[in-house]
C-alpha cells in the first residue's frame, strides 16, 4: 500500500506540472521517434527533438538450475507467508540488508558470498558490517554460489552450493545486482550498444551514441544505482538543456548508506581508491573507534564499537577526500558533510567544528590519530 501510495502520488505531481503519463510500452522508431503500444495492443507514434530514456533496471535473476525458485527484494516484501528458513544470495548492500532484518525479526539466515562484501565499498569498513553481522545472528556462506535448486518436502528448497555442500531453506533470495530494462526498447534501430552484461547504456555527460538521446539512473552505465542520482542527474541535465547551465552531475561525491545492523554512511572515496588514485605519500587517514552512547547502556551491544574514518590528500591543501561511518543513524550523520564535501571541505576545517555533545557524529569533527601514526584509535572519554 505504501508503494502504491508513492506511485499514485508520483501521477498526480506529473499532472500538477503539466506533464502527460502514458502508460505504454514505448519503443525507438527512429532518433525522432518512439513507437507507443497501450495494454490493448493499440499502436501509436510520438515524435520529439529530445528523448530521455529512464527506464531503469530489475533484479538480475539467478543463473543456475532451478534458479526460477529464487524471489528478489523486490518479492521479500509482498509474501503472504513467513520466509522462514532464508538464504540471501550475493553480498551486495541489498542482499546484505534484507539479511538483517530478517536476522532481526528472529529468521535462520544465511547469506552466500562469492567473493567479498559490498564491492565498490570501504574494504575495511565492509569487513567491520560483516563482523558485525556475523555477531547479530547472521550465517555467511563464503566463496560459494548456488548451483542447483530444487524443491523437496514440499515448498521447502534444497540448494546445492557449488562446493557440493547442501542446504535446506524455505527461502531462496537473489540480490546480485540490477540489469537495465532495455530489452524491448528498440535501441538498435537508433545506434545504441547496450553493455551485453547488464544491457546498461554508455554515456558521456548522460549523453548517448545518438546524440539527441540521453539517459539517466540504473539505465546508465557506471551510474550509481540509487534513486536520489537519478533525480539529481535529471535536474542536473534539464539545467543543461534548457537553463544554460555548464554544470555536470557530480557522481562522485555522493553521500549513501547502507542500513544493515550496523548502519554505514559513506561519501566520496574509500581509502583503497584514494591510495590508488593519489598515492600512498599523498593520502592521510585519521580514524577512530568508539561506542556510541545508546550502545553503552545496552548489553547487547556495548561490546561493540562504531567506526569513522577520514581520508585527507596532504598535497592539495588537506582537502577531504572522502568520510566513512559505522554507527547508529549513519545517513543522518552523513549528508551534511556532503554539502561540505562538495564545497570542498578541508581537514582543517573540520578541525575547526565544534562538535554536538554528546553524538555520535561529533565523533567524526573530533579525529587526530592518523594510520600512519601507527598510535591507538579508540576514542576515549563520555
Amino acid at each position: 500500500n505504501h508503494i502504491r501510495g508513492l506511485n499514485f502520488k508520483y501521477r498526480v505531481n506529473l499532472r500538477e506540472n503539466g506533464v502527460t503519463y502514458l502508460n505504454k510500452l514505448g519503443t525507438f522508431k527512429d532518433t525522432n521517434t518512439v513507437q507507443v503500444t497501450d495494454k490493448k495492443g493499440n499502436v501509436s507514434e510520438i515524435t520529439a527533438a529530445r528523448i530521455l530514456v529512464a527506464v531503469g533496471g530489475r533484479p538480475t535473476n539467478l543463473n543456475c538450475d532451478g534458479g526460477e525458485l529464487a524471489i528478489s527484494s523486490d518479492d521479500i516484501f509482498a509474501l503472504e507467508k513467513s520466509p522462514g528458513k532464508t538464504l540471501c544470495v550475493g553480498a551486495s548492500y541489498i542482499s546484505l540488508e534484507c539479511a538483517g532484518f530478517l536476522a532481526g525479526l528472529g529468521y535462520d539466515t544465511t547469506v552466500a558470498v562469492r567473493s567479498i562484501l559490498l564491492r565498490g565499498f570501504d574494504r575495511e569498513c565492509a569487513d567491520k558490517i560483516g563482523s558485525y553481522m556475523e555477531d547479530h545472528g547472521v550465517n555467511f556462506k563464503h566463496e560459494v554460489i548456488p548451483k542447483k535448486l530444487e524443491k523437496i518436502d514440499g515448498d521447502r528448497i534444497q540448494v546445492t552450493f557449488s562446493d557440493d555442500t547442501q542446504e535446506v531453506y524455505d527461502t531462496v533470495l537473489v540480490a546480485i545486482g540490477r540489469s537495465a530494462d532495455t530489452g524491448k526498447l528498440g535501441l538498435e534501430n537508433v545506434g545504441i550498444v547496450t553493455n551485453q552484461s547488464n544491457g546498461k547504456i554508455p554515456t558521456t555527460f548522460e549523453q548517448t551514441a545518438s546524440p539527441n538521446i540521453y539517459a539517466i539512473g540504473d539505465v546508465m552505465e557506471n551510474c550509481p544505482e540509487l534513486t536520489p542520482v537519478a533525480i539529481q542527474a535529471g535536474i542536473a541535465l534539464s539545467r543543461r538543456l534548457f537553463g544554460g547551465s555548464k554544470e555536470p552531475m557530480d557522481y562522485k561525491n555522493i553521500c549513501t548508506t547502507v542500513f544493515t545492523p550496523i548502519e554505514y554512511g559513506t561519501v566520496g572515496y574509500s581509502e583503497d581508491e584514494a591510495l590508488q588514485k593519489f598515492g600512498a605519500e599523498n593520502i592521510d587517514v585519521y580514524h577512530k573507534s568508539f561506542v556510541p552512547l545508546e550502545w553503552s547502556i545496552s548489553e547487547s551491544r556495548s561490546h561493540h564499537q562504531g567506526f569513522t574514518k577520514v581520508i585527507v590528500d596532504k598535497s592539495n591543501n588537506g582537502k577531504v577526500l572522502g568520510i566513512h561511518f559505522l554507527g547508529p543513524s549513519a545517513g543522518e550523520v552523513m549528508q551534511g558533510y556532503g554539502a561540505a564535501i562538495k564545497k570542498g571541505l578541508t581537514f582543517a576545517d573540520l578541525e575547526d567544528t565544534v562538535g554536538i555533545h554528546p553524538t555520535s557524529a561529533e565523533e567524526i569533527v573530533t579525529l587526530s590519530v592518523t594510520k600512519r601514526s601507527g598510535k591507538d584509535a579508540a576514542a576515549g572519554g563520555c
